[in-house]
């Protein structure tokens, strides 16, 4: 598989094309940013623990039958993946109360939330993703009334499974997003899974092993991720 031409580069990771017109190379940077890009600061080995992460938990959701646009992991920091029309609508589930939820309805950090709330966000840095409804997202094409409830579908999927696998490891999974494309005309799941993209609470201290711990100062954010992994059987190259 030939990398070619950088097709786009985001906050944290960067796309290429390949000599195959539908196949990818996701290549995950050591970058890392939070309040919308204000802060940024680059963490050694980040890349890599991320794209082994996200790798060995795209295996268990395709192991579950919830189709992704994975394809395998070409190196420490590169995947290949299959080549998708993005759908720019975020799908976030909460099942314990915490960030912006907190911050928009007052509740209490850490109150189970039952049954599991689902929202919309619009993918627009620019706008800070703002939260959005499926009539908006019908409204200006953004996606359909099929494409979101496939969507919903998925996500609640990935939430049976996950909720199970992190348990395993005496963790709690707080909340996360996830976004989809298409593919062959049908909805897959895309981009990543991992602690930058979710939250993660020890089961039982509620000690914060994700990003937060970037966003809130704590320290130990790669070790904190790394820790995740190993709990639940992630296997870390030496670097």
């Amino acid at each position: 598989m030939e990398k070619r031409q950088e097709l786009y580069a985001g906050k944290a990771k960067s796309v290429y094309t390949t000599d195959a017109p539908d196949l990818l190379v996701l290549e995950f940077r050591d970058d890392t940013s939070a309040f919308d890009g204000k802060r940024k600061e680059a963490l050694a080995r980040k890349g890599m623990v991320n794209n082994v992460f996200n790798a060995f938990i795209m295996e268990r959701l395709e192991d579950a039958g919830i189709p992704t646009h994975f394809e395998k992991r070409l190196s420490n920091t590169e995947s290949l993946v299959k080549k998708m029309q993005m759908i720019p609508v975020e799908c976030v589930v909460r099942n314990i109360a915490a960030g912006g939820l907190v911050k928009r309805l007052g509740v209490e950090e850490g109150a189970t939330l039952t049954p599991s709330t689902f929202e919309l966000f619009l993918k627009d840095d620019d706008r800070g993703d703002p939260m959005i409804n499926e009539s908006l997202a019908e409204t200006f094409g953004w996606a359909t009334p099929e494409q979101l409830a496939r969507m919903k579908e998925l996500t609640f999927k990935v939430n049976h499974v996950l909720k199970q696998l992190f348990a395993g490891g005496d963790l709690l999974l707080v909340d996360y997003k996830l976004e989809f494309g298409l593919y062959d005309g049908k909805v897959i799941l895309g981009d990543e899974f991992s602690p930058d993209g979710c939250r993660l609470w020890d089961a039982h201290t509620r000690e914060k092993l994700d990003k937060d711990r970037f966003r809130q100062g704590l320290g130990g954010v790669i070790e904190a991720y790394e820790e995740v992994g190993r709990r639940i059987g992630v296997t870390f190259p030496e670097v």
